[in-house]
């Protein structure tokens, strides 16, 4: 494949990182929102990561044999119109007043999301030479880290701007209070509208445009199953790995808002413009990481940006003011290269098997729906939500593992040709 017939498509692949990204980083936006609309808990105001990342582990399967069936071109065209749907609900959703509603919403755009990114990172990884793929899905992963630097800001302005403060609300009428927060509901809108007409675009485009065929090696036989995938030990530590890290990441940044306004004692607001920060650091750390890849081993530099992670998790526990905040974007900066690179070392020579790694690599962003919530049990039962921090902590110990040994490509005697074993 000649870099100028790819060069296209990898442009317009590269887009989607930065559309989920943007869709993902409103999701900080929307807890503190939801949380003081519906006068949730901590562990209630987590559910919003719940119904997002429960739809990547039910869709994962279902997308892998969508691609694998169909292609990516129709695997993409297809994430996008699901994805588009989701945001448009977000309508209804704000005029009803439903928590239920929003979270329902909120899965299904998820499950769009599910189908792009199990196409989206093979694809991206396998667009050119084998031996830069890590870098090149890093570099495209880069602006899913652009996207979430301007989601918060852009979010924080139009959906948080326009709330009420609890003291403002403790002094209305119970009619007069039901009016207030369905204006605030109603500040959802807008975005999530623009958001999917231009998903409905992009969908356009990719049906009209021509994607180059991903080709594997010749001679290797399909997979025939999910459990045959299984079988490679990376891709089993990929998942495992992949697990904990979205969860680490997910509760970083979804709970940041909530966070920083605790630990540091600053606005809602504020903190919007600071989880702005976050996301330039997971940029700047994107570019970074694969700069360094080029002298570095992947796997190397992996391990060395977890074990940093778990000392700045301990900072975040322990640290006071304003130290709490910068300690976060620093563990954002660190976190930067580690979705990717997983992703890349988990499905490296799979060969047939790779629909199915990226379906399960994708499957275990499951992690996003159920570590957060231990982050808000831990939270909630101390009354500190800086304890919180001891489940990213453990989290990037099992990233570092991966990093060090897990990521070796292993194969065993079965799946070796006769010729080998002669």
């Amino acid at each position: 494949m000649t870099k100028s017939k790819s060069l296209f498509p990898f442009i317009l692949i590269t887009s989607l990182f930065f559309l989920w990204g943007f869709a993902h980083n409103l999701d900080p936006i929307l807890i503190p929102h939801l949380k003081k609309s519906f006068t949730l808990t901590t562990v209630q105001a987590t559910l919003v990561d719940s119904a997002v990342f429960i739809a990547y582990f039910l869709m994962a399967l279902p997308a892998g044999f969508i691609i694998k069936k169909y292609g990516y071109k129709i695997g993409i065209i297809t994430g996008l119109l699901i994805f588009a749907s989701g945001c448009y609900l977000f309508i209804p959703a704000a005029n009803t007043q439903q928590y239920s509603f929003f979270l329902v919403a909120l899965f299904i755009i998820a499950c769009g999301l599910t189908i792009l990114e199990t196409a989206a990172n093979p694809y991206a990884s396998s667009l050119g030479d084998p031996a830069t793929s890590t870098q090149r899905l890093n570099f495209a992963q880069s602006f899913n880290g652009l996207a979430a630097t301007l989601a918060p800001i852009i979010g924080g302005r139009i959906i948080l701007t326009k709330g009420y403060t609890s003291a403002q609300l403790s002094t209305m009428t119970e009619l007069g209070r039901k009016l207030a927060l369905a204006s605030e509901a109603s500040s959802v809108k807008m975005p999530y509208f623009v958001l999917g007409s231009v998903l409905v675009l992009i969908a356009i485009l990719f049906a009209f445009t021509h994607l180059p065929k991903i080709q594997h090696n010749e001679g290797q036989a399909a997979s025939k199953n999910i459990f045959h995938a299984l079988k490679h030990r990376h891709l089993a530590w990929g998942v495992a790995a992949q697990f904990f890290y979205v969860g680490a990441q997910v509760c970083v940044f979804s709970l940041f808002i909530l966070y920083v306004t605790k630990s540091a004692g600053i606005t809602e607001i504020e903190a919007t413009y600071y989880l702005g920060l976050c996301g330039l650091a997971f940029l700047i750390g994107r570019f970074i990481g694969t700069i360094l890849m080029r002298y570095f081993r992947s796997a190397v530099l992996l391990a060395a940006y977890a074990g940093i992670n778990i000392l700045l998790c301990c900072i975040a526990i322990l640290g006071h003011g304003m130290t709490t905040v910068y300690t976060v974007i620093g563990i954002c900066f660190f976190m930067s290269i580690m979705f990717p690179t997983i992703f890349a070392l988990g499905i490296k020579e799979l060969k047939g098997d790779t629909e199915f790694g990226s379906s399960l690599i994708i499957m275990s962003i499951v992690g996003g729906a159920v570590l957060p919530r231990i982050f808000g049990y831990i939270s909630d039962i101390t009354g500190n939500i800086q304890y919180g921090y001891l489940v990213p902590l453990l989290c990037f110990a099992v990233v570092a593992s991966f990093g060090f040994k897990g990521y070796r490509v292993k194969v065993k005697p079965e799946s070796l040709p006769v010729s080998a074993i002669l």
